[in-house]
């Protein structure tokens, strides 16, 4: 442990991953996101189809979520965010992702456009993608109807059905030496919470990524899902299929990267209906289950990040001890 400053890395995309890496910036300035490159929906898409680039959006999603804490960086991560209202052709796209994909459209190497975008905002840390060119996720599915193959990441997160076999376009595609370099510098891995097919498997059919996490020392964090039934009986929804239990979703990570044994999986309080199954099965591997009031409820399908901080200061707290 780096003292009181662990080096993180955090993985994953979308709207989870930048709620963790809101969450993380509580306890730590020394944070690597790594944030999935095959996004083929909205403002992404439709900039992918025109440029041969990374889709942005994830990418300016954690860049945004570690802007630097004052009114330059608050105000730049606006700005960022912000989306284009009109009739015409520029209608949902977002300031940052047209800034990105200039700098990628002139040449620039993807990480350094990245890191130029990231001292504008005066990051905390670094964004980098997950692997060294864009992907596109392809699934299986078996439903009612027989089997179904699903192409894009906005698909793949919202077919119905089993999973039967996932895959990356291009397969085996080339990490990141900058992601690689800091997966094996690290304190702690993170991964999800997100879209489990299309933001956080993937991240483990990269062959160089998946082999760097589980030779990895760090210690290591899963963080489970919201959008699924809960405890309780009641269900939230995010537009993405939840149709698989806590359990079933480590379960699913564990068959794509065996070897790869996280030591805390973290769940809501209301989705756990029998944390001592997950717990027995964690135990095989030295796994600790954590579960604590994690929804915010402001927008049940999403993390409070408040409540992340607390939970990732008292984990750090603990290894610190230990």
């Amino acid at each position: 442990m780096s003292g009181n400053n662990p080096r993180v890395v955090a993985l994953g995309g979308g709207h989870g991953l930048a709620a963790t890496l809101s969450a993380l910036r509580g306890i730590t300035s020394d944070i690597t996101a790594i944030v999935t490159v095959a996004d083929n929906g909205g403002s992404s898409g439709r900039l992918r189809e025109e440029f041969p680039i990374f889709p942005p959006g994830d990418l300016r999603m954690a860049l945004a979520a570690l802007c630097g804490d004052d009114e330059w960086g608050r105000s730049w991560a606006e700005i960022m965010q912000y989306r284009f209202a009109s009739s015409g052709p520029l209608d949902g796209h977002a300031v940052g992702n047209l800034l990105l994909a200039a700098l990628w459209n002139k040449g620039e190497d993807p990480v350094a456009g990245l890191d130029r975008v990231g001292s504008l905002l005066k990051v905390i840390g670094r964004v980098l993608p997950m692997s060294a060119e864009p992907l596109d996720i392809e699934a299986t599915f078996v439903n009612s109807t027989g089997r179904v193959i699903v192409k894009g990441q906005v698909e793949v997160a919202t077919a119905k059905g089993r999973l039967e076999s996932l895959r990356l376009h291009p397969e085996n595609p080339q990490a990141r030496p900058e992601s690689l370099s800091a997966i094996a510098d690290c304190d702690w891995i993170v991964m999800g919470p997100g879209s489990w097919f299309s933001s956080v498997l993937p991240h483990v059919l990269v062959p160089e990524q998946r082999q760097a996490l589980i030779k990895s020392k760090a210690k290591k964090l899963l963080i489970l899902n919201l959008d699924s039934a809960s405890a309780s009986g009641q269900i939230f929804t995010s537009g993405e299929f939840a149709g698989y239990t806590p359990l079933e979703h480590i379960a699913i990570l564990q068959e794509y990267a065996p070897g790869l044994n996280f030591d805390y999986v973290i769940a809501d309080e209301t989705l756990v209906s029998n944390g001592d199954e997950i717990a027995d099965h964690l135990s095989s591997t030295g796994g600790e289950l954590v579960v604590a009031d994690l929804r915010d409820r402001t927008e049940l399908i999403h993390h409070s990040p408040k409540k992340l901080t607390s939970l990732f200061a008292h984990i750090a707290s603990q290894t610190l001890l230990g």
